[in-house]
């Protein structure tokens, strides 16, 4: 059994678990994905699959063959080699912080 999510119009719909003579009866786009893989290593240290498992909401990216989530902010941009969104800045050790797209910095959190 493996993992395989949804993909409509290059964003996850849908994560499902199934043999892959299953998933190839169904309808639509339907892409494996590895729950061991993040930021484009394999967490039991074999071969990472497309970066990032996918999650509802992620993007399909068919070119880097890659899934990654939205977005946040318009000023990040995304890191080729784990297909992680970054900030303009590096973020303060400390957690209580975050990002303040119109300041283009890390904020403390009250």
């Amino acid at each position: 059994m493996s993992h395989y999510a949804k993909v409509v119009n290059n964003i996850v719909t849908q994560v499902i678990v199934a043999d892959q003579v299953w998933v190839d009866s169904l309808d639509g786009t339907w892409v494996q994905t590895s729950y061991n893989t993040q930021g484009g290593v394999h967490l039991l240290g074999n071969t990472p699959l497309r970066k990032n498992y996918a999650g509802i909401g992620y993007t399909y990216d068919a070119v880097r063959d890659a899934f990654y989530l939205p977005q946040p902010f318009p000023s990040w941009t995304l890191n080729e080699d784990t297909c992680y969104w970054e900030a303009p800045a590096p973020k303060p050790d400390d957690n209580h912080y975050t990002w303040d797209e119109d300041a283009g910095e890390w904020v403390a959190v009250e």
